[in-house]
């Protein structure tokens, strides 16, 4: 019977990929994809050849395609599923196929690679021993208070997602539950403009305050 491979991508650096990431990609007749022309541009910087298939699979389609997917594993066709940057599943869509796949009977495999997650907490400088990472933070400012209030525990350190929208509001808010403690914010990791500023949350506020964030954030704290 066919397996489902979850292969990680880089997250920016295209050089951040295994030996046997690229061996699979390049064996697999089919690949789901978060977004196929990414996954085009990744596959033609390694040299690897563009004959398999490849299958639109983000969050606006995931229902649909799921059942499509699980067909082509039926038909003893090896899928990978691939995001756009990381480790599949994590803060992307991919745990329903995962599922689905388990409960057919079909083995499912990972191949495991960059994750800003595991990036963001080793260079950190906070303690790795127990970590918690909470995804990004909800919309709702009402919300939001109490996700951070009900999550951050002490002793256990935390890693979130900030959407650089709303990145001033949520750090805010983060300092009213935490007070005013330093943390450390990881801006477009393994990229040209790469940043991992250590700073009290107030600082930090003021900070982007003068400067329009941009890129990817990934924060990291410890109480």
């Amino acid at each position: 019977m066919a397996n489902l491979y979850l292969v990680s991508t880089p997250i920016g650096n295209l050089e951040d990929i295994t030996l046997r990431a690229l061996k699979n990609l390049a064996e697999v007749p089919v690949i789901a994809c978060e977004d196929t022309r990414k996954t085009g541009l990744l596959l033609t910087h390694h040299q690897i050849r563009k004959d398999q298939k490849l299958i639109s699979f983000f969050e606006g389609n995931e229902e649909e395609r799921i059942p499509q997917i699980l067909q082509e594993l039926l038909c003893n066709k090896d899928v990978a599923l691939v995001s756009n940057a990381g480790t599949p599943t994590i803060s992307d869509p991919g745990f329903k196929l995962v599922r689905a796949a388990i409960q057919a009977g079909i083995k499912v495999v990972p191949i495991p690679g960059s994750s800003a997650v595991l990036a963001a907490l080793v260079v950190s400088g906070l303690p790795t021993d127990k970590f918690l990472f909470l995804g990004y933070l909800p919309k709702k400012t009402n919300n939001r208070k109490k996700f951070l209030g009900e999550n951050i525990k002490p002793n256990i350190t935390t890693i979130i997602y900030l959407s650089p929208y709303r990145i001033i509001e949520e750090l805010k808010e983060l300092q009213e539950v935490t007070g005013d403690i330093e943390i450390v914010i990881c801006r477009e990791l393994t990229k040209i403009y790469e940043e991992i500023i250590r700073d009290e949350i107030g600082n930090l506020i003021i900070r982007f305050e003068k400067e329009k964030p941009k890129g990817e954030f990934t924060l990291v704290l410890h109480l």
